[in-house]
């Protein structure tokens, strides 16, 4: 009998914790359930060690270009460099339409640590971001490229990357 009396009382005790706590959480309370977005505004340079070198598969359509390069805070080749970029990109006519031009991004700065996958989107002209690690876990979003300075094959990479497991005031660090 005093083993179902205690049983009865750990039960009752256990479900007046749970009822208490769901009442006091301050999370429970927060009301803006929005998904956070994080932009980041990097460039893609030419690395400046000679030995990382693009390498030029030919095709009959263009090729395809496996590569490294280097990510930096801005334009200037002198810019601080916070990660690399490597990649396999089918070119021809075809690149939006292909899923083989992929690139992973390595980002190392204080804020953020971690990699990206980056794929072209089939139907769009910016490339989707499918996924990361570190600070950048379950990240989806979108990727834009632009000329920065075409003599130096200097890109502007914007990302603009959703987390859709965290809470708007949690963005990963």
């Amino acid at each position: 009998m005093s083993a179902r009396i205690i049983f009865c009382v750990a039960v009752s005790l256990a479900t007046i914790a749970v009822i208490v706590l769901a009442v006091l959480s301050p999370v429970s309370h927060n009301k803006n359930h929005g998904r956070p977005w994080l932009d980041l505004s990097l460039y893609i340079q030419q690395p400046q060690i000679p030995t990382l070198k693009s390498d030029l598969v030919p095709r009959e359509d263009g090729g395809a270009l496996i590569f490294p390069r280097v990510l930096t805070e801005g334009p200037e080749k002198s810019s601080r460099e916070v990660g690399r970029a490597q990649g396999f990109v089918i070119l021809s006519d075809m690149f939006q339409q292909s899923a083989f031009n992929v690139m992973y991004l390595s980002i190392d700065t204080p804020d953020h640590k971690g990699t990206l996958s980056v794929q072209a989107d089939e139907d769009k002209q910016e490339l989707k971001v499918i996924g990361g690690t570190g600070s950048f876990a379950f990240a989806r979003g979108l990727a834009l490229f632009t000329i920065a300075d075409e003599a130096a094959a200097t890109y502007h990479l914007k990302l603009q990357l959703q987390f859709p497991n965290h809470s708007p005031n949690s963005l990963p660090p």
